[in-house]
């Protein structure tokens, strides 16, 4: 919620979650499922293509690490996932459930449009990046 809030000032959002949601907010939520989920890419390019989205932002590592895999896919259909390749993976440092009072900082075409790092062009993806610039650590949620 603290993301959608923070985005929901720059872009469009479509929320969607494989976990349970309340009655109170199942209309906000679009039913997608889990990460690990052998249909799960497919399933979000058909969902993205059908609401017209240009980004998807995964927020799970299970996300990440399936969509990292077909970034090409949703490439050739100008849809942007906004996460590591799968070649950068391995070598990032990966933090869960960061709390409230860091900094997140979402890079989506090489700019913080979270306005919380000036410097974020070798970065893609929602985390944390160092003082300096060198750094990213990846944040998702468990």
């Amino acid at each position: 919620m603290r993301v959608a809030r923070q985005l929901s000032e720059k872009f469009e959002l479509v929320l969607a979650t494989s976990d349970e949601v309340p009655a109170l907010f199942g209309n906000r939520y679009h039913k997608i499922p889990k990460g690990v989920n052998p249909t799960y890419a497919h399933e979000m390019l058909k969902m993205a293509l059908d609401l017209e989205c240009s980004y998807i932002l995964p927020l799970g590592l299970d996300e990440v690490q399936t969509l990292s895999a077909s970034l090409l896919l949703f490439e050739e259909y100008g849809i942007q996932v906004l996460c590591p390749s799968m070649a950068e993976l391995p070598d990032l440092n990966i933090l869960e459930n960061p709390g409230a009072e860091l900094p997140l900082s979402l890079v989506v075409n090489g700019y913080d449009v979270l306005g919380t790092a000036s410097n974020a062009a070798a970065f893609k993806g929602l985390g944390l990046i160092s003082d300096s610039g060198d750094s990213f650590i990846l944040t998702v949620a468990k």
